[in-house]
């Protein structure tokens, strides 16, 4: 069992910056794979990132096409932290923003909500001028 805390949401302006972070306990952090998923109003909860417990499944991590170059997934095992930094915001990235942990054994997977047993309550992230 894992619980699963976001924080640094907000309100930004388009190209602006900001870093979310998620704080887990309970189980070993480092044994699970990590991910974050967002959702807009009205629509499904997507895929952002994830990053791999390099034992199982390596460390590289996978990007959704539409955050590519822009996000950048991290995590500190030792601070039981992940992290997503997020530049050049645009309004599209508008969304509540879910931090997810799974024992997923390809990076395949990685992008499949059903892989992630444990889920944040979320935080907001608008972007808007």
């Amino acid at each position: 069992q894992v619980q699963l805390v976001e924080s640094g949401g907000g309100l930004v302006q388009p190209g602006g910056s900001l870093r979310l972070s998620c704080t887990a306990s309970g189980r070993a952090f480092s044994t699970y794979t990590m991910g974050w998923f967002r959702q807009a109003p009205g629509k499904e909860r997507d895929f952002v990132a994830a990053l791999g417990n390099i034992a199982w499944s390596g460390s590289n991590p996978l990007y959704a096409s539409s955050v590519k170059g822009r996000f950048t997934i991290s995590r500190d095992n030792a601070k039981n932290t992940l992290y997503l930094e997020m530049n050049s915001l645009k309004p599209e990235d508008t969304a509540v923003y879910y931090c997810a942990a799974g024992v997923v054994y390809s990076s395949s997977y990685y992008y499949q909500k059903k892989e992630f047993d444990y889920w944040g309550q979320g935080t907001q992230v608008t972007v808007s001028s």
